[in-house]
Order: structure tokens, then C-alpha cells, then sequence
């Protein structure tokens, strides 16, 4: 569709188009410029990637491989991160530390293992120390993994499913803000940049939607009067156990795969809650995001199961190493540290070996949530502020660290070596030096048998 004709308040909702992976291999080209595009309900200069404000799904399966060649038509250097995959972060895969200059393209080439996780990633920009103001601007898409509906019984193996991508801009003028961003400003919030669309569902119905949270800075509080959430996977990692909720605490970079059932006969708001994040944080308002019409012949309901999928159980794993990360910021919150120090490419924060377990405890001494996203691997919480996850899934990369709060988690570190790093994901604080290196080095062989599986 051309953007320029894209959907305006309160119409049908549309699916990004997808890109899709054939005989194991996706062949993809984006091409990313600023141009006028329909954003919501108005035009806006934005950044796009192949001429959408809502870009093209990258659709994949384990094992399988991602060509993708990036050219850069922009005025200023950017480049991309595949967020949350499990690929090796060296070039021409995930490495986040090269530039692709104005005019160039470079070739990107990931291998996604066999035993990549299913579930909905995404992929964005990850210019230091322009990735706030590139993704806000509109540098984001999704990416999903298939192979969850494998976990599911037969009966809710062919449901309609629909990406629900949350991304909200800041407006100057005719152009979406980039420059001098706030995170509590006001804030126009879209999903796959439409303003308020209309999501049909058939009473009864059961229905994938893959919420997504690919802007730079805010929170959402998702909630759905009159029906639950049954969350199947998070942050591209399958649930063990099937989990109801009446709303889901989304920060910017998290996902979840639910499931959802449709109500009688009418139509209720899916909305985010108002949210606070902290003393020193940002309070977000209310604000209804789409309409759930429920209409047509009704379903029988279909029984949700609650057992899904096997999860990795790291609590009796030999520890190799343990390490502390401390995030503290400046009074005037125009630095944002870990461990007391500002990211440096060129320098080495944290090192880690393959094939081993390590224990990581973050520490937030800031009255404000931040959030802990480490590249490369997934990882296992262990405990937020002493407790379990309150979910009981344990499985995250991108994971909410409440202010004066505490977090564990344990990685198992796998497959690939090489440079990365691990940050918090509001991208305002990682461009402001809430941003570490870790280096991944060779280790022993890998065992015959890791972690188990329950």
C-alpha cells in the first residue's frame, strides 16, 4: 500500500507486510530515508525504513538465514540491531558498533540457530548515541520467529493473528520530533501507525496478537475491559505454563504473544493504563489505542491449555562467575552510569566465557524504573526485588527494573563470541551512557547435556 493513502482514525486494522523466508533463506533489502509519510492521523516527515512509518514484518524460522542489505539514505550514520535474536554479534551479523555512512549499503548476514525460540522480535537502530532519536523518529519494524503454534492443540493452530506494534512519536511542525526528546512529553501513540484503528474479532473467537513495544522511551500499561490476556510467550521466548491477565505492564523493546477471546457482541477500547515510573520518572496518562469490535456469528469458545512449552531451569546450574551492575544517574538526569561509568566502545566492561552459567545482579539506585536488555542470549530471572516474577515466567532479554529495586538473573551463554553489550532500553538513557561492553569469549567444549528442560 502506499504510504501515502495509509489508514486513518478508526479504520480497519492493516498487518505490516512481511518479508518471508523461503527454503531457509530471507532475502531482504531496506532502505532507509526520511520522507513524508501518513502517520496516524497526519502527514509527517519521518524516518522509514522502505518508505513505510510501519515497516515490512521479517518473517523466519529457526535455523533459518537473514541476507539483508541496508542502505542509508538519511543525512547521518545509522545501522540495525535485530533485538532479542539469538545470532552472533560480530559482523556481517549483529554487530552494533559499526556505521553505515550516508549513501552506503551494508550487507547484513544472521544465522539463526536450530534452536532459536519462537516469538516476536524486532529490529531498530542502534546508533550510539542517536538510537533514541532514530527509533523514535520511526526506525523500527518487527521480526517474528515462527513455531509457536506447534506448542498449541489443533484447534487454535490456524486463529487469525495480528501484529499489535506500538510506536509513539512526539510532533514539531510537519516532522516527527528527533531532536531535544523528552521521555514525559506528550506523546501520539500508534499502533502499526495507525490512530485508534478497529481490530474485528468474532464473539468467542480466539485470536495471536503479538504486542510489541518497538518505540524508544515509553510505557504501556495494556488492558482490555472485559477480557484477559493469555500470555503464550515474552520477548521471543515461550511461556512454560499459559498465563491470564487483565493488563501487562509493556516497557519500550518488550513483547508477549497472547492470546485473546472475543467477548459479546459490541465493541470496548484496548487501552493503556495510566503508569508511573517512579519519583523522578515519568507518569503516563491513559489513553485509548484501538477499538475490539466484537461482531458476526459467534464461536464456541475454545479452552485455553495451561501446560505449553519446555523452558530452560538455570537454578541448579554450576555458576561460573558472578557480576554487579549498578545504574546511578545524575541529579539533572543528563547522565545515566553503570557502575559509576559512561559507555565506552572502546572500552571493556564485563567478560564472560562460553559454554558457561553466570549470576548477574542489577542494582537500580535510581528513583526512577529502568530497564536491563543484554544482547546475544536470553536469560532466566532469578528474582526482582527477592521475589519471583509475578508471572512465574522466568524468560526475558528486556526486563523492567524497578527504581531503588534489585534484579538476578542467570545467562547461559551459547553459540557465539564476540563484542556486545548490555544497557538499559530507554534509549534516551543508554544515548545518555547507561550502556556497558560485554565481551563473549571462547571457553570449554560445551557439554553433552546443558540446563534441563521441564
Amino acid at each position: 500500500m502506499n504510504p501515502s493513502t495509509a489508514t486513518h482514525t478508526g479504520l480497519p486494522l492493516e498487518d505490516p507486510p512481511e518479508l518471508v523466508s523461503r527454503h531457509g533463506v530471507l532475502r531482504a533489502r531496506i532502505l532507509v530515508e526520511r520522507r513524508k509519510v501518513r502517520v496516524g492521523a497526519r502527514l509527517l516527515f519521518a524516518l522509514t525504513y522502505n518508505g513505510r512509518y510501519m515497516p515490512p514484518t521479517l518473517r523466519l524460522r529457526p535455523g533459518d538465514r537473514l541476507d539483508l542489505a541496508m542502505t542509508n539514505r538519511t543525512g547521518e550514520g545509522t545501522n540495525l540491531h535485530v533485538h532479542g535474536l539469538h545470532v552472533s554479534p560480530r559482523s556481517p551479523a549483529d554487530n552494533i558498533f559499526i556505521t553505515i555512512r550516508p549513501g552506503q549499503t551494508y550487507h547484513y548476514s544472521y544465522l539463526l540457530p536450530p534452536s532459536a525460540t519462537p516469538g516476536t522480535y524486532w529490529y531498530h537502530s542502534h546508533e550510539d548515541p542517536r538510537s533514541a532519536a532514530q527509533v523514535a523518529g520511526g526506525e523500527s519494524g518487527v521480526i517474528i520467529v515462527d513455531g509457536l503454534r506447534k506448542y498449541l492443540p489443533e484447534s487454535l493452530r490456524h486463529i487469525t493473528e495480528h501484529v499489535i506494534a506500538l510506536k509513539d512519536d512526539q510532533i514539531a511542525g510537519d516532522s516527527i520530533k528527533t531532536e531535544g526528546l523528552t521521555i514525559g512529553a506528550a506523546t501520539n501513540r500508534t499502533v502499526n501507525g495507525q490512530q485508534n484503528p478497529v481490530i474485528s474479532i468474532h464473539p468467542g473467537e480466539t485470536q495471536l496478537w503479538r504486542l510489541s513495544n518497538i518505540g524508544a522511551n515509553i510505557y504501556y500499561n495494556l488492558h482490555l475491559p472485559g477480557s484477559k490476556f493469555y500470555v503464550i510467550a515474552q520477548d521471543g521466548f515461550p511461556v512454560k505454563r499459559i498465563y491470564a491477565a487483565d493488563s501487562l505492564v509493556i516497557p519500550a523493546a518488550s513483547r508477549f504473544d497472547v492470546l485473546v477471546q472475543g467477548g459479546p457482541a459490541g465493541s470496548v477500547p484496548l487501552r493503556t493504563l495510566a503508569y508511573n515510573s517512579g519519583p523522578t520518572g515519568n507518569q503516563f496518562p491513559q489513553v485509548d489505542l484501538a477499538k475490539v469490535i466484537s461482531q458476526g456469528a459467534p464461536r464456541t469458545p475454545v479452552p485455553i491449555p495451561a501446560d505449553f512449552a519446555p523452558n530452560d531451569d538455570l537454578s541448579h546450574a554450576k555458576v561460573a562467575a558472578r557480576h554487579t551492575v549498578v545504574y546511578t544517574e545524575n541529579t539533572a538526569g543528563t547522565q545515566f552510569f553503570i557502575n559509576g561509568k559512561l559507555f565506552d566502545p572502546n572500552r571493556v566492561d564485563f567478560t564472560s566465557t562460553l559454554n558457561t552459567v553466570e549470576e548477574w545482579t542489577v542494582l537500580n539506585q535510581t528513583n526512577e524504573d529502568h530497564s536491563f536488555h543484554m544482547h546475544t542470549n536470553h536469560f532466566q530471572v532469578m528474582s526482582i526485588n527477592g521475589g519471583p516474577p509475578p508471572s512465574g515466567h522466568a524468560w526475558y532479554e528486556t526486563v523492567n527494573v524497578p527504581f531503588r529495586g534489585s534484579l538476578v538473573v542467570r545467562v547461559h551463554f551459547t553459540d557465539f563470541v564476540g563484542k556486545t553489550v548490555l544497557h538499559c532500553h530507554l534509549l534516551n538513557h543508554e544515548d545518555k551512557g547507561m550502556m556497558a561492553v560485554l565481551n563473549i569469549v571462547p571457553g570449554r567444549r560445551a557439554p553433552a547435556a546443558t540446563s534441563p528442560r521441564s
